[in-house]
C-alpha cells in the first residue's frame, strides 16, 4: 500500500523518518518535562573518542589546517587602538580542507559513519558550503549524494553565491535538487529520505557537532606550540549554532583555561529569510541574524527532534557586524596578507578586527575558520548582484547600513565596529520558548534550563516569574 505524500501526511511523519535516517532513536534521552539529557545524547550516540575523530578526518583530507598570523592586520588594528591595545589576531585557515570549509568537518564523520552503518547514500539540506563538504567525503566514502538546496525566488532568480555553491557540489559528484524559498524545501527533503532511505547528514546530529571539536581542540594545541600559550579570545561565526558549539567543546577538551568564546554574526535585522522578496536583497546566505537569533533561542527548530547544536550553553559573548564591514575585511586580507577567503568566512574576522582593539598588546584572539572563495561566491560578484537587485551600494558609515535597502562600505577602517546583542535578552527568549503552554516546571525542568542557557537558578527563576510559570 503506497503512503500518503502530502504535505500533511509526510510532516507528522517527521519524527520517524528522521530518526531512521540519523539511526538515533531521541526518545532514550527525554526527560519527564521539557528537557532532554543533552551530554548522554552527545556520549552515547557518537561512539567515536576525540582521537578517533581526529584519525579518521586525517585520513580523509580533513583537519590538521595551518593556524595563521595575520601580522599586517594586527598593524592595522594597533594604529586604530589605544595605546597599549591591539591583540595579536590568528586566523585558523579551514578553507584549506578539501571542500574549502570547515564544514569538511562535520561531513567526515556524518559520511564515515553513514558508511560504517550500511547505507548506500547521504543526504544534505544546505545552501552550499556544508553541500561541498559532504559531497567530498561521499565521493571519498563511495556514497550516493543528494543536496537539496533553496536557490531561487519566485522568479527564478539565484543568487550568485549559492548557484556557485550547486556548481561545486555537482562538481563533486552529488545531485542537487534546487528548490525555490519556502516551506517546500523541509517537506521535499523529508520526501527524498523516506523514499532513498539515506543516512541524513543533518548540520544538528551530534555527528556534526562532535566533528567540529576537533577544530577548537587543535586551534589550542597549535597556540601552546607556535606562541607558548593559550588563546585568549576565540571568535566564531554564528549561524545554526553547530560551529560554535563543536568548537566551544573541542577547547574545553583542551585546556581548562577560560577561554571568551565570542560568537559573530552579519546583521540582517529586518529581513525575513522564508520571505520571497527578501530572500535576494542580502548579500550572505549563512552566518548572519536570520540563523543566528531563532537557532539560538529554539534550538529544536532544526531537522532533527533534538539538535545537537545548543550554543547558549557555550556563547559568552554575542556581536554583529555589518555586511559592508565584511566585505570591506575581505578585500583587506587580500591586499594586506595575500590570502583570498570568504566572504561569508570572514565574519569573524570583521568582529576580530574590532575587538582586538579592546584588548591588550599581549593578548592573543584566534578567528576559528576561513572559508574558499571564487567566482560567485567571490564578494565582487555579491555586490553586483546587490546592485542588480536595487541595493544602493556605497562609501561611508556603516553603523547607518540598513539590510535590504543599502550595503556601506566603510570609508575608513576605523569605522568597523561591533555591535554586542543583549545576550540575557536572547537567554530569556530562550527559555520563553521551551516553556510555551506550560503553567508548572518541576525540578528537573529547572535545572535542564539552568544548563540550557548557562546561567544562575536565580536566573531562571526570576525568567520563570515574569512569565508567570509556577516553580513551586
Amino acid at each position: 500500500m503506497n503512503k500518503d505524500m502530502s504535505y500533511e501526511s509526510v510532516m507528522a511523519r517527521r519524527n520517524d523518518i528522521m530518526k531512521k535516517s540519523v539511526g538515533i532513536d531521541y526518545d532514550n534521552f527525554e526527560l519527564a518535562g521539557i528537557g532532554f539529557d543533552y551530554e548522554k545524547m552527545m556520549d552515547d550516540t557518537s561512539p567515536y573518542t576525540l582521537d578517533e575523530i581526529k584519525k579518521i578526518q586525517n585520513e580523509y583530507g580533513v583537519g590538521n589546517t595551518p593556524l595563521k598570523e595575520l601580522k599586517n592586520m594586527t598593524d592595522l588594528s594597533r594604529k586604530l587602538a589605544p595605546k597599549g591595545k591591539g591583540a595579536r589576531i590568528f586566523v585558523k585557515d579551514e578553507a584549506l580542507n578539501d571542500s574549502g570549509s570547515f564544514k569538511a568537518r562535520r561531513a567526515a564523520l556524518s559520511c564515515y559513519h553513514a558508511k560504517k552503518l550500511g547505507y548506500k547514500g547521504i543526504m544534505a539540506a544546505t545552501s552550499g558550503n556544508y553541500g561541498a563538504a559532504v559531497a567530498s567525503q561521499a565521493a571519498k566514502h563511495g556514497l550516493k549524494c543528494i543536496i537539496v538546496q533553496e536557490c531561487f525566488d519566485s522568479r527564478g532568480i539565484g543568487q550568485p553565491e549559492i548557484i556557485e555553491k550547486a556548481r561545486k557540489c555537482e562538481a563533486l559528484g552529488a545531485e542537487v535538487v534546487q528548490l525555490t524559498v519556502g516551506p517546500e524545501l523541509f517537506y521535499t527533503y523529508l520526501k527524498l529520505l523516506e523514499e532513498t532511505g539515506y543516512f541524513n547528514a543533518s548540520l544538528y546530529s551530534p555527528f556534526a557537532i562532535t566533528g567540529v571539536e576537533t577544530l577548537g581542540y587543535e586551534l589550542v594545541e597549535q597556540c601552546r606550540n607556535q606562541i607558548g600559550k593559550e588563546p585568549d579570545v576565540v571568535v566564531v561565526t554564528n549561524a545554526g549554532g553547530g560551529n560554535l558549539t563543536g568548537t566551544a567543546r573541542g577547547i574545553n577538551k583542551a585546556t581548562n583555561k577560560k577561554i571568551e568564546i565570542i560568537g559573530a554574526s552579519v546583521n540582517l535585522k529586518g529581513l525575513h529569510m522564508a520571505s520571497d522578496f527578501q530572500f535576494n536583497r542580502k548579500s550572505f546566505t549563512t552566518g548572519h541574524t536570520g540563523f543566528g537569533i531563532p537557532f539560538a533561542t529554539f534550538p529544536d527548530r532544526s531537522d532533527v527532534p533534538r539538535s545537537a547544536a545548543r550554543p547558549l550553553r557555550y556563547i559568552d559573548r554575542y556581536v554583529t557586524v555589518n555586511q559592508g564591514e565584511v566585505f570591506f575585511i575581505t578585500e583587506t586580507l587580500t591586499l594586506l596578507e595575500g590570502i583570498e577567503r570568504g566572504p561569508a568566512g570572514n565574519t569573524s574576522l570583521a568582529a576580530a578586527f574590532s575587538i582586538a582593539q579592546e584588548l591588550n598588546e599581549d593578548e592573543i584572539i584566534v578567528v576559528q575558520e576561513t572559508e574558499y572563495t571564487g567566482a560567485g561566491k567571490h564578494h565582487q560578484a555579491q555586490l553586483s548582484f546587490a546592485k542588480e537587485n536595487g541595493i544602493e551600494v556605497k562609501f561611508g558609515n556603516p553603523i547607518d547600513e540598513v539590510p535590504g535597502k543599502n550595503i556601506i562600505i566603510p570609508e575608513h577602517p576605523g569605522l568597523i565596529k561591533v555591535h554586542n546583542l543583549d545576550l540575557f535578552k536572547i537567554k530569556k527568549s530562550c527559555i520563553k520558548n521551551h516553556v510555551q503552554n506550560k503553567t508548572n516546571l518541576s525540578e528537573t525542568d529547572i535545572q535542564f534550563l539552568v544548563e540550557e542557557v548557562n546561567e544562575t537558578r536565580d536566573f531562571v527563576l526570576e525568567t520563570l516569574s515574569e512569565l508567570s510559570i509556577n516553580t513551586d
